[in-house]
């Protein structure tokens, strides 16, 4: 059920089911900046690099478990389709059991901006639909920073930026970006963000 399966049609964006209702819009800012950068050149061999893995769901529709900022950022590029990868193909199932099989394999993350759990149906319907959360950008700012290490940890970033959500005033992040990742760095060393992925502070231990 986790075999990998390339599809060689391409999807469309569009048709392209979230599994998550926030993105950092900053980031996706910075795919779009990379696309373009890229695109003249190498964008096909971009694209055929990028495949975006999906879950087949009810319907066959194609359920996003990774890769949402690019989508997102390619399909306001004006990219119409992208390749996919099937992870699993839970087509068969009704929509309740489907959503509990994904939450359970941690294929879904239904936070909104705040933090809170929401029910599946409140999860958007297209990419474009998708809630920007500055957090979620801050966490992505953070790590590229050397704030925390890359970890496979599924939702690693969003678990940060729950984490700085709870310590960092969303005024400050919205007015002083560079400020809220300065006090982020600090935060992200200390003994307090120890249980997060990636965690690389020092350690207290002898």
């Amino acid at each position: 059920m986790t075999v990998r399966e390339p599809r060689l049609n391409p999807v469309t964006i569009l048709d392209l089911r979230p599994t998550q209702i926030t993105v950092g819009m900053r980031e996706v800012k910075a795919k779009r900046r990379h696309w373009r950068e890229t695109a003249k050149q190498k964008g096909e061999q971009f694209l055929g690099k990028h495949l975006i893995p999906v879950v087949l769901g009810p319907k066959q529709r194609n359920y996003v478990i990774d890769h949402h900022h690019l989508a997102l950022a390619l399909h306001d590029e004006g990219v119409k389709e992208v390749a996919v990868t099937v992870v699993a193909n839970l087509s068969k199932l009704e929509p309740d059991s489907f959503w509990f099989m994904m939450d359970n394999h941690n294929w879904m993350h239904p936070f909104d901006v705040d933090g809170r759990r929401r029910h599946y149906k409140d999860i958007p319907k297209t990419v474009t639909e998708l809630v920007d959360d500055p957090f979620r950008s801050l966490a992505g700012e953070l790590r590229r920073a050397g704030g925390y290490a890359k970890d496979t940890t599924p939702f690693s970033e969003f678990i940060w930026a729950d984490f700085l959500r709870r310590r960092i005033k969303r005024k400050l992040v919205d007015r002083d970006f560079d400020r809220s990742l300065e006090k982020a760095l600090v935060l992200a060393k200390s003994q307090d963000a120890d249980y997060l992925p990636g965690w690389c502070g020092p350690s207290l231990d002898d």
